[in-house]
């Protein structure tokens, strides 16, 4: 067996379905009740606590799984904004199908799933973006996820707001380019075999399409200051910025860290040099580093 996932036709024919709507849909049929006609509304039954709002998403994957099935499909626009309840307290539907419920009771469970996965990809990064204002971010979800729906993930990332993904697949999908820096395995490894992990960067430089900005991993063996100014002094104008991956920094406070190779940089002639933080990243933590 290969790996454990469901294929696009195993959604289409219904094998992702909860099995009580197989067996929902096997009375109806002997009972000569498949054909009746239904009108069914799809709700936010709850929202994680703290949301006062949530983006809905998903659509796109239920339209393409009912494409041709006989029923008509009434939803709000993809990237809406949504609250759980009206003003009287009443929930919103977000989505209806109208059509005889034989003919999409087996995609219940997915249509569900597409909806609250794409909404809460969608939701998170918005919450995101809210929290970082006009500063760029970037979604690398892939690594959080089964690789099988790594795109779906970063589709609807970027349908919340992040300006860039990191899945190759998932960049693809949306016609934008693929966004990303360097891992620190690169380093380890220049600095294994050469002795020297700076020439690391100065081989991507050397080697990676001119048109991806050059931005280094700059917290792997030294002080994140100290390897901040040494590529800069080794890029020159090239570097577009550093990148720093201990949020939960293993000397404390990461937004220190940050004022401090901002200034370092500053000092020695670098102003133009931009800090890009990643790792753990929330709507919670993004405001204090924005300010540092």
């Amino acid at each position: 067996m290969g790996f454990i996932y469901a294929l696009p036709d195993d959604v289409r024919s219904g094998k992702t379905t909860d099995v009580y709507f197989e067996r929902t849909l096997k009375v109806l049929k002997n009972e000569g009740l498949d054909r009746v006609e239904v009108h069914a509304e799809v709700t936010a039954s709850a929202f994680p606590s703290g949301y006062g709002w949530a983006v809905y998403a998903g659509l796109r994957e239920v339209l393409k799984l009912l494409e041709g099935k006989g029923v008509d499909v009434y939803s709000l626009p993809e990237g809406t904004l949504i609250r759980q309840n009206d003003a009287r307290g009443f929930r919103i539907p977000v989505m209806a199908i109208e059509g005889p419920y034989g003919m999409f009771a087996l995609y219940e469970t997915a249509i569900l799933g597409f909806l609250a996965a794409a909404s809460g990809v969608a939701t998170k990064a918005a919450r995101v973006k809210k929290a970082a204002g006009s500063r760029i971010v970037l979604s690398f979800g892939a690594r959080r996820t089964h690789p099988a729906i790594a795109p779906f993930v970063d589709y609807y990332a970027f349908i919340g707001g992040c300006d860039g993904v990191s899945c190759v697949k998932g960049a693809e999908l949306l016609g934008i380019p693929p966004s990303g820096t360097m891992p620190h395995s690169l380093m380890v490894i220049f600095r294994a075999v050469k002795g020297d992990h700076t020439q690391a960067w100065l081989a991507f430089d050397e080697h990676i399409e001119p048109e991806v900005p050059r931005i280094v991993l700059a917290d792997t063996f030294w002080d994140e200051v100290e390897e901040s100014v040494t590529a800069a002094k080794l890029l020159g104008g090239k570097l577009w910025g550093v990148r720093l991956d201990t949020p939960g920094s293993r000397r404390g406070d990461m937004a220190s860290i940050i004022r401090e190779v901002k200034w370092k940089l500053e000092a020695a002639g670098f102003k133009g040099v931009k800090i890009v933080v990643s790792g753990g990243l929330d709507e919670n933590s993004i405001p204090k580093l924005s300010e540092a």
